[in-house]
């Protein structure tokens, strides 16, 4: 069942300018994983941002199960139906790994039973250990990061994943071990990832792939 929906989106920064995407209609469904590519310049990183509410469409309408986005509460919808996950990661380098997940589910404004358990199960679920989850961000490979990162995305059990070159900065082999997590979680947990990728592996890897 289609849980996101591109419908003939158009894009352009400006009015009169040229369009960065033109009359783009793309589903997502639960349980697969998508992998977005397309050369540099062809919108990908703008597609990502309009699937996120952080920008909207200048033509073409997005919806999530069935319902115009533009009509919902961007910040609600950023924060508990879609996870978002960027190349830089984003963490906060003072904190540690397992502080950065909580104040995520802070932000979420959900309510937890036990934050501090939820927040290490999340953490175990990407193979990060208790060690490595009372260690600041810094303290940490940019494989453990990522994976940081994910849980992170994950701490408001989104349906959608939406991950903006996740992989890019790894080596192959972390890379391998990343996009198993997400393969996972679309196959396990029926989650929906959407990936925007320059590699050719990750999208060998992905249910779907889209190209722009």
């Amino acid at each position: 069942m289609c849980v996101l929906e591109l419908n003939n989106v158009s894009y352009s920064y400006e009015k009169k300018s040229k369009e960065v995407l033109k009359d783009i209609s793309f589903q997502f469904e639960k349980g697969k994983v998508y992998a977005i590519t397309g050369k540099s310049g062809r919108g990908k990183t703008t597609l990502l941002s309009l699937l996120s509410g952080l920008a909207s469409p200048t033509k073409g309408k997005i919806l999530l199960d069935g319902k115009d986005i533009s009509g919902l509460d961007h910040y609600r919808y950023r924060s508990h139906d879609i996870g978002v996950i960027f190349q830089s990661f984003n963490l906060l380098p003072k904190l540690t790994a397992i502080e950065n997940v909580i104040l995520s589910m802070d932000i979420s404004g959900k309510k937890y039973n036990n934050k501090k358990k939820t927040a290490m199960e999340l953490l175990e679920k990407v193979s990060i250990g208790e060690e490595e989850s009372n260690r600041r961000i810094l303290k940490l490979s940019g494989g453990q990061q990522q994976r940081v990162a994910i849980a992170r995305a994950l701490s408001c059990n989104p349906a959608i994943l939406l991950a903006d070159e996740p992989t890019g900065n790894l080596d192959s082999e972390t890379q391998k071990d990343i996009m198993q997590i997400f393969l996972e979680l679309a196959h396990k947990e029926n989650c929906c990832v959407i990936i925007v990728t320059h590699s050719n592996e990750v999208a060998e890897s992905a249910d779907v792939v889209y190209k722009l």
